[in-house]
């Protein structure tokens, strides 16, 4: 039951906010707040101040336009810190943070007058790391950026990408840049990036030089002294894998909102897939031994060391056998298919040959040795670096922490597949997804062993559901074809969850009109519909001033690009040739120039895209957001669920594409004065017996077919 005071407390708060704003309240708004502060105010809870019983989840469903940022905060944070609880805010997109913390919490506290600190948390890879980028500065050799495999093992840097570093180092050093990726204005590749970000298994902390002025420790600072903290699905996640409350709060202390939570479930399962090479692994083997023996001599021959060293070589040597075992089955297995084209094989159910299984549950068994013998070895070098072994001088063990953590982090790599393919499914529960790849590395071809859960559900409902305070899950997309059956199963949310769905405000049927055109192709034959859409974009994007295009796979967007004429050409802004926020302003910018700015995309810009008013008046969705149709993970599962006597495609597929295209065709309207066409280049929407469900699923548009 909610406390009379708080809720007093949330009532004036809302007030206030709304006549600090020259607000009119909001119907869904109000049951929103009301909704979240019944679920964690009737939270019952020990005298120790422990949650006592399941009826502290809820979903929430919340239409654009209903203002749910305000609402979850306005009800979750005086429940907490009433009860000596931290709110952690995680939000599936970089934008929605910044807006959290530049924009939502600060109004918060001025206008509702409500006291809350705050901090941004985001995980180490966003960070740039300035002991990282010196090294590949100054020392390309040896003890450059180690890998797993061998094609991706640190060479001699191109000229350019030496520059880029150094104009990193530049601009951190005048202040003009802050470490963060996400406030860089140019996108940086992925490839160029990395070897300039750490981990926790690399990182020296406080007996880093720099770790005054590091841009991660920084942010990190102020977690331990605030109220709320926003971070992402990915750390919540990195969190929970540690056991909890390692770089986020306590969560048996912590009432987390998931905003975005429709991404909840993929963001699970792609934190817990794994994958290994098994060349490049054995090329890796050979190379961690030589650098081992580096290390030594460095270290002076240190006894203790020399003997962790020494004890790894029965285990490297079960694990070389094991690997070349791997190799001689795979290349028996895959022969014949490349032979035919046939670049990945997955296994049915995610059932693996008995040969298969039996080699990995030995390649698991010697790498986990590997783990352990790596373990000691950071221990000990951490060990010489806070000075209690002064045998081993602190500027070589500060030098080699780093490395044997990058050797850690590998073998566990190697660890963490091998084990996936040794233990079986357990019966009854959602299969693993596992497949063989061939891939073309620098160093010639390779097997790459892959896998992954298709289902959260019970990973979730161990380390989150059962471990947390309290939680909620926030989306204007939830529910598929108009129920939460698919959100509860797939996040193994538990019996005691509630649930609520909210209507937008908006006017749909005026503001908005669903125009599906006639076409002759169908998608199914992809080269000929790319051809018909290149043509009709080529027909209307000269009539129009502000449009998001959202295509299903980079070859189609780059092929009708490729179709389109330069005057065309000219006011598109394509997804990969700037950082996305940096379209973004760039579209803005055009607008308010009164230029034409096309946007092209992916599923990337199909949520999280905010372009109110003239911003955007023309949405063009080229084909209906189906998965890929051999995806292994989409396909074990949909095997999975026609062996439970399912039908995986009403039940797994067309669910999805609802969510999806709800969530494409959200981007038309963000305020209620926004006004618009949704341009559907796919027919199946009114010619297969699906498309009503999906029609049904959606906001009540105006619908336009030819």
């Amino acid at each position: 039951m909610l406390d009379k005071n708080l809720k007093s407390e949330i009532q004036s708060a809302y007030s206030a906010f709304l006549q600090n704003r020259g607000l009119k309240p909001r119907v869904s708004q109000k049951q929103m707040v009301a909704h979240i502060a019944r679920t964690l105010g009737g939270i019952k809870q020990t005298s120790e101040g422990e949650r006592d019983g399941e009826s502290h989840i809820c979903v929430v469903e919340a239409g654009t336009g209903t203002g749910k940022t305000l609402a979850y905060l306005l009800s979750a944070v005086p429940i907490a810190k009433s009860r000596k609880k931290k709110v952690v805010v995680a939000t599936a997109t970089v934008a929605l943070q910044e807006q959290l913390v530049l924009k939502d919490l600060p109004q918060l506290i001025s206008d509702a007058g409500l006291v809350v600190r705050y901090s941004l948390a985001k995980g180490r890879g966003r960070y740039f790391c300035l002991s990282q980028a010196e090294r590949h500065l100054e020392d390309q050799g040896e003890l450059g950026q180690m890998a797993l495999y061998e094609d991706e093992i640190a060479r001699k840097l191109e000229p350019e990408v030496v520059e880029q570093y150094r104009t990193l180092l530049d601009e951190f050093a005048s202040g003009r840049w802050d470490g963060d990726r996400d406030s860089l204005k140019d996108a940086i590749a992925d490839d160029v990036w990395q070897p300039l970000t750490s981990d926790h298994l690399q990182c020296t902390n406080r007996r880093c030089p720099h770790f005054s002025i590091c841009p991660f420790f920084q942010a990190r600072q102020a977690l331990d002294s605030v109220d709320l903290i926003v971070a992402n699905h990915d750390l919540v996640l990195a969190d929970l894998s540690l056991g909890g409350g390692a770089i986020l709060p306590d969560p048996a202390d912590t009432v987390y909102i998931f905003d975005e939570g429709h991404h909840l479930g993929d963001k699970t399962t792609g934190h817990f897939a794994y994958s290994m090479r098994v060349r490049g692994s054995q090329r890796w083997l050979s190379k961690t031994t030589r650098t081992l023996n580096k290390m030594l001599q460095d270290c002076g021959g240190h006894i203790v060391l020399t003997d962790y060293v020494q004890k790894l070589s029965t285990p490297f040597a079960d694990l070389e056998t094991g690997l070349e075992q791997m190799q001689l089955i795979l290349d028996g297995m895959f022969r014949e298919r490349i032979g035919k084209g046939e670049k990945r094989f997955r296994f049915a159910q995610g059932v693996l040959p008995p040969e298969i299984r039996d080699v990995c549950s030995g390649i698991a068994a010697s790498s986990e040795k590997v783990v352990l013998k790596f373990e000691q070895i950071v221990d000990l070098l951490k060990e010489s670096m806070d000075g209690e072994i002064a045998d081993i001088q602190k500027d070589i063990a500060e030098r080699w922490y780093p490395q044997v953590g990058v050797l850690l982090s590998r073998a566990q790599a190697v660890y963490w597949l091998a084990r996936s393919y040794a233990k079986p499914d357990p019966e009854g529960k959602s299969p693993t997804a596992r497949w063989i790849s061939a891939v073309e590395t620098a160093d010639g071809d390779d097997m790459e062993c892959r896998s992954s859960p298709v289902s959260a559900a019970d990973t979730l409902r161990e380390h989150l559901w059962q471990a947390c305070y309290g939680a909620v899950l926030t989306s204007a997309t939830l529910t598929a074809l108009g129920t939460f059956s698919r959100v509860s199963n797939d996040l193994g949310l538990p019996d005691g969850t509630t649930y609520e769905r909210l209507a937008s405000p908006f006017d749909f049927y005026s503001c908005g009109e669903l125009y599906v055109p006639a076409m002759r192709t169908d998608p199914k034959t992809p080269d000929e519909h790319t051809e018909e859409v290149a043509e009709y974009l080529d027909k209307q994007l000269p009539n129009v001033k502000a449009a998001l295009v959202l295509f299903s796979s980079w070859r189609q967007m780059f092929t009708v690009l490729e179709r389109l004429p330069d005057s065309i050409k000219n006011s598109v802004l394509v997804q990969g040739d700037l950082a996305k926020h940096e379209i973004i302003s760039r579209h803005k910018k055009q607008i308010d120039n009164d230029e034409a700015s096309i946007i092209f995309g992916l599923a990337s810009f199909a949520e999280g895209v905010d372009l109110p008013g003239q911003y955007l008046t023309e949405v063009i969705i080229t084909k209906l957001p189906f998965g890929v149709p051999d995806d292994p993970v989409d396909a074990t599962m949909a095997e999975w669920i026609e062996t439970q006597g399912g039908n995986a495609f009403e039940e797994w597929a067309v669910p999805m594409v609802s969510m999806r295209l709800t969530q494409a065709t959200g981007r038309l309207l963000r305020t209620e004065q926004d006004r618009g066409t949704i341009t559907l280049l796919d027919r199946r929407v009114v010619s297969r017996r699906y498309g009503r469900k999906l029609l049904d699923a959606l906001p009540p548009y105006r619908r336009n077919f030819a």
